[in-house]
């Protein structure tokens, strides 16, 4: 367990968290720039002194003002990877992940984490010969999450890694960020503004805005709360659910999701036999029916029960459907909601399109799945 509870007072701009985040995991720090992501991780790491409050992962304790208890920087065993890598120009790949390994406690000299782990994970065989300048930015950024992991850190700290990386390099590295958290057992903050990130590599999110935080849980809770829907707009809501591959078709280049007593059609995208999968549907992309829809051209039909209706603007209204444990949510308008009668208890069929989820099915974090069946 991560245990955050911090004050601190920078000009005019007060930050007051309580956090309280199951570990190991990846804990998402996700709001708008100027939230207070960054003061707070600079907080927890040590970089910045708080005016007050408590720090304690797990069983030790990094910081509490009550009883004068602040752990050094140097001795917080806490690794940090920045927006830019700060990799050192004068060596190569292997020289840098070498000063990761010296910085290790003397007793982690033949930690749990090794070397050829860590290229292997993050890719970096080829590499190792090359100098930083020689390097694409997703690279050299593998390369300083490989060098912070070698120092043997109890907490790994990312401060928005993939911010100065175009569309095509972030794509290249999440994959190892995700490969990170299902193979090591170390906890992970990540700091990020752009939710399809927080998406894809959260088990815990915690919303930001103006140095509190607005909300904080699993992804699939957060996923529902309206809270999330200030912060990405209505465009961007929809539930967040976890399943796992009952059937792969390559003939057809679908496979077929096991979800709650549903199941759904998704791309292949390499998906395996078992493997389990988060997946999310965005309100705006579901159709609501009353009775059970024929002849349709919608591949994706799942049978639930509403939850809860409640206004979303003045024209629309959020439907909480439970399709057989998982939770989804659909927008319709107030007129479709009255004219079939939409209430809690209703029994509903929900129309998906498989091309509507195509970019929203990732790999599920294998510390955190819970089966869906």
């Amino acid at each position: 367990m991560l245990h955050v509870a911090l004050r601190k007072r920078r000009g005019d701009f007060d930050l007051d968290v309580l956090i309280r985040a199951p570990t190991p995991g990846v804990i998402a720090l996700f709001g708008r720039s100027g939230c207070g992501k960054s003061t707070l991780v600079n907080l927890i790491a040590g970089l910045l002194e708080p005016d007050e409050g408590l720090v304690r992962l797990n069983d030790e304790v990094l910081y509490d003002s009550a009883n004068r208890v602040s752990v050094p920087v140097e001795r917080r065993r806490i690794g940090y990877v920045f927006q830019d890598s700060r990799l050192f120009p004068h060596f190569d790949v292997l020289g840098n992940l070498r000063y990761g390994e010296k910085r290790a406690p003397r007793k982690d000299r033949s930690a749990p984490i090794q070397l050829e782990e860590i290229v292997e994970l993050l890719g970096l065989r080829a590499l190792l010969s090359r100098r930083p300048r020689q390097l694409s930015g997703g690279e050299r950024q593998r390369v300083a999450v490989g060098r912070a992991l070698l120092s043997q850190p109890q907490l790994l700290l990312l401060d928005e890694p993939l911010a100065s990386l175009d569309v095509a390099r972030r794509e290249e590295l999440l994959p190892y960020l995700e490969r990170l958290r299902d193979q090591l057992a170390i906890p992970m903050i990540y700091v990020s503004h752009q939710f399809d990130e927080v998406l894809r590599l959260a088990t815990y999110v915690v919303l930001l805005e103006a140095g509190a935080v607005a909300t904080q849980g699993d992804l699939a809770e957060v996923s529902r709360r309206p809270e999330l829907r200030a912060l990405v707009g209505p465009d961007l809501i929809g539930a967040v659910i976890e399943g796992s591959v009952a059937q792969v078709d390559d003939a057809s280049g679908l496979a077929r999701l096991r979800i709650g007593a549903n199941e759904i059609l998704v791309s292949t995208n390499g998906l395996q036999l078992g493997q389990r999968v988060r997946v999310q549907l965005l309100a705006r992309d579901l159709i609501l029916a009353t009775e059970l829809p024929r002849s349709l051209s919608v591949r994706n039909i799942l049978q639930g029960t509403v939850v809860s209706t409640v206004p979303d603007d003045a024209r629309t209204r959020q439907i909480e459907i439970d399709i057989g444990g998982p939770i989804v949510i659909a927008r319709v308008t107030e007129d479709a909601s009255r004219e079939l009668r939409i209430q809690p208890g209703s029994k509903v069929w929900v129309l998906v399109k498989t091309v509507s989820l195509r970019g929203h099915v990732f790999p599920a974090s294998r510390e955190t799945s819970r089966p869906a069946e």
